[in-house]
C-alpha cells in the first residue's frame, strides 16, 4: 500500500487554491478589458457583468475611507492566509470537504489580494440584480470565499457524524 504524507495531501489543496486564483485573475482580466467602468452587458434577467472597483471590504465597506483600508484589508489578507496555510497542512487526510473548503477560502483571499496590491481596489462584476433591486457586485474570489465558508460551516456540523462512523461508533 502507498502511504501518502500529510505534506503530499496539503499540496492538492493549494493546487485547488492556485486554480481558483488563475480562474479569478483571468476572470478579472477579461472584465477589465471588456467593460468600462460601470457598462453593465445583460447576460440573463437577473445577470449582468457590470465592471466596478471596490476599494473596501466586503458589500463596499469601508470604501468611503482615505486609503488606509487597503493596506489594512491586504495585511489582514496575508494573515488570515497564513494561518489557513498551516490549518491545511495540519489537516488529517480523511477531511476532504475541510481541506477543500480552506483551499476556497485561501484562493479567494489570495485573488482579491493581488488586485488589491496591484491596483488599491479588488475588481468586481458579477451583478446579480432582480428589477430594480442589485446585489452587490462581486466576483469569482469572492465567490470561492462564500462556498468554503458555507462548506466549512457544513462540515463542522456533518465532520463528528463522520468521524463516528469511520471509528466504527456511528451507526
Amino acid at each position: 500500500m502507498i502511504s501518502v504524507s500529510p505534506l503530499d495531501f496539503s499540496f492538492r489543496w493549494f493546487g485547488l487554491s492556485g486554480l481558483i486564483v488563475l480562474l479569478d485573475q483571468l476572470s478579472k482580466f477579461w472584465a477589465t478589458a471588456s467593460l468600462r467602468l460601470y457598462e453593465s452587458l445583460d447576460w440573463l434577467p437577473f445577470l449582468s457583468m457590470t465592471l466596478m472597483h471596490n476599494e473596501g471590504a466586503a458589500f463596499s465597506m469601508l470604501s468611503e475611507q482615505d486609503g488606509w483600508q487597503r493596506w489594512f484589508l491586504s495585511l489582514l489578507a496575508v494573515g488570515l492566509s497564513f494561518l489557513i496555510s498551516i490549518w491545511i497542512v495540519r489537516l488529517p487526510q480523511q477531511a476532504h470537504w475541510q481541506g477543500a473548503a480552506l483551499a476556497l477560502i485561501l484562493g479567494g483571499a489570495m485573488g482579491n489580494l493581488i488586485d488589491r496590491l496591484r491596483f488599491g481596489y479588488v475588481v468586481d462584476f458579477i451583478d446579480v440584480h432582480w428589477h430594480s433591486w442589485h446585489w452587490p457586485a462581486f466576483n469569482l474570489a469572492d465567490s470561492a470565499i462564500s462556498v468554503g465558508a458555507v462548506i466549512l460551516v457544513l462540515a463542522g456540523f456533518l465532520g463528528p457524524a463522520e468521524k463516528k462512523k469511520t471509528d466504527g461508533k456511528g451507526a
